[in-house]
C-alpha cells in the first residue's frame, strides 16, 4: 500500500484573495503634517508608508495579487513588479479608483478581494492574519453568505480595511462617515458583517499628532525607506535614458 503524501492545507472560500491599495498623488500628499514635515519629508513618508504595506502583503501568504491605483506616474513606475499590477487613473476619487482596482481583480479571478489604504504606519502581518481569520470564521457562520469585514479606524467613523467576498457585493463608498456606509450597505446586501478591531489597521497617520504617536524610531525608518524608494525611481530614470 502506498503511504499518502504529505497533507496540503485546506484552502479557504476566500481564495484567490487579491489586494487594492489606492494613493492618490505624492505631491501635496498629507497636507495636514506641514506643521511637522516640510514637503519633500512628506513625499518621502508616503512612499516609505507605501513601500511598508506592499512588502507586507507581497509576503502575506493568502494574497496573492496587489493592485495599486494612482494617478501618479511616479508611483507607477515605482511599485511594478510580478506580483504587483499598476492600474493609472486618468479621473475620478477615491471610490472611483478603487471599482478600477476591484475590476481589475474580478478579471484575474479573485474570490475575494481587501482594499487596504497606504497609510497605516503600525501595520503587521499579525494584523492581516487577525483580519483574515475573522473573516474566515464569519463566513463558515454564515454557510458562505456573501461576507463584509471591516476595519474600522481607531475613531470609529472611517474605514482602514474593507474585504469583501465576493468581489461585488458592495460598492466602495469612502469619505465621510465610510465606516457606518459600509455597515449599511453590507446589511441592505444581505451579507454576513464582521468587524475587526485592530492597533495595527486601526492607526493611520494624518496630523502632527498621530506623529507623537509613532512608536520611537518608526519615522525616521519610513522616511528612509520612501528615500530609497526615490532613488531607485530616479536610477532606473536615468539609466533607461
Amino acid at each position: 500500500m502506498t503511504p499518502p503524501g504529505p497533507t496540503r492545507p485546506l484552502r479557504t472560500t476566500l481564495e484567490p484573495l487579491h489586494a487594492v491599495v489606492p494613493l492618490r498623488t505624492l505631491t501635496g500628499g498629507k497636507a495636514r503634517l506641514g506643521e511637522a514635515l516640510d514637503a519633500e519629508e512628506r513625499e518621502e513618508l508616503v512612499l516609505g508608508m507605501l513601500t511598508q504595506t506592499l512588502s507586507l502583503l507581497s509576503a502575506w501568504t493568502p494574497c496573492v495579487r496587489v493592485h495599486v491605483v494612482t494617478p501618479d506616474t511616479t508611483v507607477l513606475r515605482l511599485v511594478a513588479a510580478p506580483t504587483v499590477s499598476t492600474i493609472e487613473q486618468f479621473d475620478g476619487g477615491l471610490n472611483e479608483g478603487l471599482s478600477l482596482g476591484l475590476a481589475a481583480a474580478r478579471r484575474e479571478g479573485a474570490r475575494s478581494v481587501l482594499i487596504l489604504p497606504a497609510d497605516l504606519p503600525l501595520l503587521e502581518r499579525s494584523s492581516l492574519d487577525r483580519l483574515m481569520d475573522a473573516a474566515d470564521a464569519a463566513l463558515a457562520a454564515g454557510s458562505g453568505q456573501p461576507l463584509v469585514a471591516i476595519a474600522p479606524s481607531d475613531a470609529r467613523d472611517g474605514t482602514n480595511g474593507l474585504l469583501l467576498s465576493p468581489t461585488d457585493v458592495i460598492a466602495p463608498a469612502f469619505g465621510v462617515r465610510s465606516f457606518e456606509a459600509h455597515v449599511r450597505a453590507a446589511a441592505a446586501a444581505d451579507a454576513t458583517l464582521q468587524v475587526v478591531t485592530d492597533s495595527g489597521l486601526g492607526f493611520d497617520l494624518d496630523t502632527p499628532e498621530d506623529l507623537e504617536l509613532l512608536p520611537p524610531g518608526l519615522l525616521g525608518d519610513l522616511l528612509h525607506l520612501g528615500q530609497a524608494a526615490l532613488v531607485a525611481t530616479l536610477r532606473a530614470d536615468g539609466n533607461a535614458a
